[in-house]
């Protein structure tokens, strides 16, 4: 293994040895903590181990005890049945306490705002000292009155309040989507697809938001007939790619606006019999594990989950909370990963392919 280029001058973090040995940041969490009980082949925890070595993180090791009080930090999401790879901001989180002691404790509502009510009471008679109200999709929230009335200081990641009484940590969508447009822009193409996620959700918007900026930036004229609407979800990725490249002019690139859909995109290209990336080239976001698992493996932003968690957990036991003050919202930079879906166009045989098609 050789060290990416680009990290010599910060930290190490546990996503760089997760890009490096191409897996879940989950698992080389489990291979990296020495306390782990959990069992994972012999194979990914040697592969884990070299990319750290490479790298130079550092192995955890069990924290100091604390001198002092016991500080405890609750994480609250509202349905980690819709996204699971929400949990990692929990590791960030975690990581942020590591040194010190504290405890970190997760708690999931379903979505069910008496569940949710039930909890944050449950929380808040444990006198926390801080909480960290999190939302597995960036949206803006409104905050339950509990969390208003409390002189517990309390952090919001991905999401925001409209009145910005609370620190908050949300993802650079609008860069992110920029960057995943520019990369195919800088390859060549002109012909960009994009697949949205639902037209409502901020997330959606402010993905769009940079491609279109993008291709502004780069003198392209937007053109509405190169984006479909999707779902999030692997059948709409498929839909949205069929629709895409029936059109007289099918895009040479399409940016998907997360790895679900990028899957299904892939089922759609591989059924036309056409080549990623020597026909069309793809791009993901959000970097799910799936994504070095595909053939050819997909280039995708990741979003920062871990790096909002630690944001989070340092902000919420700061001193200096006040429901008086207006925060600015807080916005973490999504890393371009770079793998195998995006060639230069033109590729010498995509125009035979595609009139064949």
């Amino acid at each position: 293994m050789h060290k990416p280029t680009g990290i010599k001058d910060r930290r190490v973090t546990m996503s760089d040895v997760a890009n490096l040995a191409q897996c879940s940041q989950s698992t080389v969490s489990v291979v990296l903590s020495p306390d782990s009980k959990i069992k994972i082949s012999k194979d990914t925890r040697e592969r884990i181990l070299k990319a750290a070595a490479t790298l130079g993180y550092s192995i955890e090791r069990s924290p100091t005890p604390r001198v002092g009080p016991l500080r405890r930090i609750a994480v609250v999401f509202d349905d980690l049945t819709v996204c699971p790879e929400a949990v990692i901001a929990v590791d960030g989180v975690r990581e942020f306490t590591w040194e010190t002691g504290d405890i970190v404790s997760a708690y999931n509502c379903h979505a069910d705002p008496q569940m949710e009510e039930r909890t944050l009471a449950a929380i808040l008679r444990g006198s926390p000292t801080a909480i960290v109200y999190t939302t597995v999709r960036t949206r803006v929230v409104e905050v339950p009155e509990q969390l208003y009335k409390t002189e517990v200081p309390v952090v919001l990641l991905n999401c925001y309040s409209k009145d910005r009484a609370f620190p908050s940590v949300v993802p650079g969508d609008v860069a992110g989507g920029n960057r995943a447009t520019d990369v195919l822009i800088a390859a060549g193409h002109r012909r960009i697809g994009h697949i949205t996620g639902e037209a409502w959700m901020d997330v959606s918007k402010d993905r769009n938001r940079g491609y279109r900026e993008a291709l502004a930036t780069a003198d392209i004229p937007f053109d509405p007939e190169l984006v479909r609407e999707g779902n999030w979800q692997l059948g709409s990725g498929y839909e949205a790619t069929l629709s895409l490249m029936r059109m007289a002019r099918p895009p040479t690139a399409i940016f998907c606006s997360n790895d679900r859909m990028a899957i299904g995109c892939y089922e759609a290209l591989k059924e036309m019999r056409l080549s990623i990336p020597d026909d069309v080239s793809v791009v993901g976001f959000d970097d799910d594990e799936i994504a070095s698992q595909l053939n050819p493996k997909l280039t995708t932003l990741k979003f920062p989950r871990h790096q909002m968690g630690i944001w989070a957990a340092e902000r919420a036991l700061a001193p200096g909370h006040s429901r008086e003050e207006t925060y600015r919202i807080v916005k973490i930079e999504c890393e371009l990963v770079e793998r195998q879906s995006v060639a230069r166009f033109p590729s010498v045989n995509r125009t035979a392919r595609i009139t064949a098609v």
